[in-house]
């Protein structure tokens, strides 16, 4: 599995990166916002673990332009900000998951197998049929796309 590690602390970032391999995961590691952004437009991602302040592009902003561009990558917000506004803001931004530092890193490996055993596709059938009245998947933004069938 390929994940993102988004931590701008560098003995932070080389535990956890050390962890992840030791997990037998390929991790790529990012220092900073922009990095990060850049490197999720250059690479198909399994997971991101992001921390959420970073120099040049904070991690919340990072969650949200990826979620603009239509990734559903899943995120793992991994911060020192534990306060309930702070996960709430990580989530609301568009984190699948959010853990506060300190943290056991068994817990850090269970949340990532979980956010990762999850099927990304959606949920609904790409085609749904209801007596004459066709629709296709995914959704457009205006809606689904139907037809009537004749």
């Amino acid at each position: 599995m390929r994940i993102l590690l988004v931590e701008d602390e560098p003995s932070g970032a080389r535990f956890i990166a050390k962890g992840l391999r030791e997990a037998k995961h390929a991790v790529d590691v990012a220092t900073d916002g922009i990095a990060a952004s850049r490197l999720c437009q250059e690479n198909d991602y399994d997971a991101v673990i992001l921390d959420v302040m970073l120099p040049g592009k904070d991690g919340l902003t990072v969650c949200r332009d990826l979620r603009a561009a239509g990734s559903d990558v899943p995120v793992l917000m991994l911060t020192a900000r534990d306060a309930v506004e702070a996960r709430v803001q990580g989530l609301d931004a568009g984190a699948d998951d959010y853990l506060t530092k300190p943290f056991d890193f068994r817990e850090l490996l269970a949340r990532v197998r979980a956010l990762t055993r999850r099927d990304r596709r959606p949920l609904a059938p790409e085609r749904i049929e209801v007596g004459p009245w066709r629709s296709t998947w995914p959704l457009r933004r205006s809606g689904p796309t139907a037809a009537r069938s004749n």
